[in-house]
């Protein structure tokens, strides 16, 4: 029952697989592989169309990347006021930009609000130097609470941005869990919806150490070699990267994983809805599951081996936890058993 986070699962053994098959022998090295060329050409297939894409290591090299790559001098990033870009990555993005910052704007269950992000760019006078200047909006998808965009949501906020010749961000640490959820393609949900960079996760979803940093204009991507490896993410070994993208985007196994994880977490959802002492704390639609709990029934169910983090609840919720209770976070991954679930719907049923 380890619902702690999809950090904690493993890898898929068709990724491992593929890490010992392309692991073998002799590759050119920096990217310039064969293996490396031929999963760039289907990220062209999946986004359908000609993108730049960018092997790194971590989801946090991803976006902090991706904003030096469009940074300006006293450059302001907006970004919801949950979002893992300000709230979990130890200064990163400020620190590959050389300074940049990150602006917090609300929004319910985060997601920015269009209006608000309207508001918080007017505080930015052209011209008034001492404020900085924004150069990018940022949003994840899904989001820090599990929560999703919609296509017009995202379409909304893209225009908001370029209206102010901003680059606009998709943090995809869990972009897999998303398309699985709204079943739009990963075209849709990108670059026609007007996304410029997206920081494409799937190490949450299988893979061993595997992200990238995808580029809807190429002409936008010239300076991104350089940036990448000042950053110290240009792999020598690149294949093994290329090797955990080809086995985890052969024949829409992502897609897949994915859609096994939202399946778990929407049983959890299913035994939180028929218990009277824990409730969902707000509807999710990914992976991620939040719930209010007695605290009893928390130390009842850790007892019986159920790991999982307590949380804060997020700005502006319009709700209270009692003294008596607690907000935690359950995550499922690919590799979540059904078992699991029955075992803690079990244990919690048990509380009753």
């Amino acid at each position: 029952m380890i619902f702690a986070s999809d950090n904690w699962s493993g890898a898929h053994p068709a990724i491992s697989a593929a890490l010992s098959t392309h692991g073998a022998g002799m590759a050119a090295a920096y990217g310039s592989s064969d293996l490396d060329k031929a999963v760039e050409q289907r990220f062209n297939e999946i986004f359908e169309r000609e993108v730049a894409v960018f092997f790194v290591g971590t989801g946090t090299a991803a976006n902090s990347l991706s904003f030096a790559a469009v940074n300006r001098p006293g450059g302001v990033v907006m970004c919801h006021r949950e979002a893992h870009v300000v709230e979990d990555e130890c200064g990163a993005p400020e620190f590959f930009t050389h300074g940049a910052r990150m602006a917090p704007v609300d929004g319910a269950f985060g997601r920015i609000d269009p209006a608000q992000l309207r508001h918080e760019l007017a505080r930015f006078r052209p011209g008034f130097i001492h404020a900085g200047q924004p150069m990018a909006v940022t949003i994840s998808q899904a989001s820090e609470v599990g929560t999703l965009y919609s296509r017009d949501e995202i379409s909304a906020l893209a225009a908001i941005a370029h209206e102010q010749d901003l680059a606009f961000h998709m943090d995809g640490a869990r972009f897999a869990n998303a398309l699985a959820a709204t079943k739009l393609s990963p075209a849709d949900m990108t670059w026609r919806a007007g996304i410029d960079i997206l920081s494409f996760g799937a190490t949450k979803n299988g893979c061993w150490c595997a992200e990238a940093v995808v580029f809807f204009d190429p002409e936008k991507a010239r300076q991104f070699p350089y940036i990448r490896k000042r950053g110290a993410q240009l792999f020598s070994k690149t294949r093994f990267i290329a090797a955990q993208f080809m086995a985890y985007l052969d024949d829409g196994l992502w897609l897949t994983l994915a859609a096994h994880a939202n399946l778990m977490a929407d049983q959890l959802r299913d035994a939180l809805a028929h218990s009277n002492r824990a409730r969902q704390a707000w509807d999710t639609r990914s992976n991620e599951v939040f719930a209010i709990l007695e605290r009893p029934v928390a130390e009842a169910l850790r007892a019986e081996g159920a790991v999982f983090y307590d949380w804060n609840m997020p700005h502006g919720s319009g709700q209270a936890l009692n003294e008596n209770e607690v907000l935690v976070r359950l995550v499922t991954s690919w590799s979540t058993e059904p078992a699991d679930v029955e075992r803690f719907a079990a244990a919690l049923a048990a509380t009753t």
